[in-house]
């Protein structure tokens, strides 16, 4: 699991409270943690692996991928995997070689081995999962600026700078905090190391407050196209705002089921480690709350792995395609944005327009001919491979008001 707790266990004269909770029971609770993350991560792989099945949407006309949110969903399924990845070599190093972990707890200067792997495990693990929490955040901003300014594949490069700088800056800068003057002289006191706490906790924080306000504003300003399309709110138009609603309640569900018991655990621990004596028989009720939580952060962190790609993908199921010719074929054809095109040098009739990307341009061209277009937001259906929002706006030229109405009818099919 993620905790700055294991970081803190790295030094030798680590505080009571740390020392209560990482020494409980260490064997079982390696064993959950390996468990739990080992399925996770072949789940997860296995959902974002390619599928032998075939999925068309809006009939005969190929689609392409999500410009920018779609390769954020996947950065964090790769970020949540590097960091599944470590709690399992962790795990198993603590199952496999407990001595090694033993040694950390005495002063020696000589034996640099435990206290390398200690620290390079947990800095890894805490590296990879906090830029998955900053690739979060980022998700939802990315979903908020596409609707409201139009962003494009652009801002992928800014996303990139921002997450991956910030996290290991953050993670930097909280070991050095923690680790002064050295691993094996850690200076002790709970001031000294709330800068480390801070780092850690801060981005996970961020998306727990952020992330719902920013998805609220993307739903309500789609709702609001939706109703500015001709004016009337239909059936289907409100079930597809319902759907787009749902499928960001899953992302911020799955965020707060994995990482709410670290918020809980780490207020129990630091109310221990402010009283005199944390074995003192008034705090029993605490401190078997508190190794509660430790064990359900042990299960549920690496979870979120698995989690993660079923609120973003839905189930896509075990039928994995490994022939790399086809997997270069989809690819190619799924960037594909001909339509045919029977209007000689007018615009290709229906133009569909992915939630991340090309909106810029179709209000040029909109701007740029006087053609009245109507917008019909769709929502993938859960088992598709991109959970991301389309739209496709098709133009009524003359002559195609029946091509038009057929290609609406199949963006709104699930």
């Amino acid at each position: 699991m993620a905790s700055p707790r294991l970081e803190t266990f790295c030094c030798p004269n680590r505080d009571a409270a740390t020392e209560f909770a990482v020494s409980f029971q260490p064997g079982p609770f390696g064993a959950l943690s390996l468990g739990s993350a080992a399925v996770s991560l072949v789940f997860a792989v296995l959902q974002v692996l390619p599928k032998r099945r075939g999925y068309r949407r809006l009939g005969q006309y190929p689609l392409p991928r999500p410009a920018s949110s779609s390769r954020i969903l996947f950065i964090i399924s790769i970020c949540d995997l590097l960091g599944c990845t470590g709690i399992i070599v962790r795990s198993s190093v603590w199952l496999g070689v407990p001595s090694l972990i033993e040694r950390v707890s005495v002063t020696n200067v000589t034996d640099v081995l435990p206290e390398a792997f200690c620290v390079g495990s947990a800095m890894w693990i805490q590296l990879f999962f906090s830029a998955s929490f900053w690739w979060t955040f980022c998700y939802a901003v990315d979903v908020f600026l596409v609707v409201k300014t139009s962003a494009g594949i652009s801002t992928i490069v800014l996303y990139h700078m921002i997450t991956w700088g910030l996290a290991v800056l953050l993670c930097v800068e909280g070991v050095a905090m923690l680790y002064y003057p050295s691993i094996s002289d850690c200076e002790q006191g709970l001031q000294h190391a709330i800068p480390h706490y801070i780092t850690t906790y801060a981005p996970m924080l961020l998306v727990l407050i952020a992330n719902p306000v920013f998805f609220s504003r993307t739903v309500s300003a789609v709702t609001s196209l939706l109703k500015g399309r001709q004016g009337i709110y239909t059936e289907n138009e409100r079930r597809l705002a319902n759907e787009i609603k749902i499928r960001f309640f899953k992302i911020m569900l799955v965020f707060f089921v994995c990482w709410t018991p670290n918020i809980i655990n780490e207020c129990l621990l630091f109310y221990l480690e402010m009283q005199p004596d944390i074995n003192d028989s008034s705090l029993r009720n605490i401190r078997n709350a508190a190794l509660t939580t430790w064990f359900i952060m042990g299960i549920l962190n690496p979870m979120q792995a698995f989690l993660n790609t079923l609120a973003f993908h839905g189930w896509t199921g075990l039928d994995v395609d490994l022939n790399p010719q086809r997997s270069r074929e989809l690819a190619w054809d799924s960037g594909s944005t001909s339509v045919p095109n029977t209007m000689g040098q007018n615009p290709v009739v229906g133009t569909t327009l992915l939630y991340q990307s090309h909106i810029q341009e179709v209000q040029k061209d909109t701007m740029g001919n006087g053609q009245q277009h109507s917008d019909a937001i769709s929502v993938l259906s859960e088992g598709s491979e991109s959970s991301t929002v389309e739209i496709h706006i098709s133009s009524e030229l003359r002559g195609d008001v029946d091509a038009d109405g057929e290609s609406l009818e199949n963006s709104v099919r699930h």
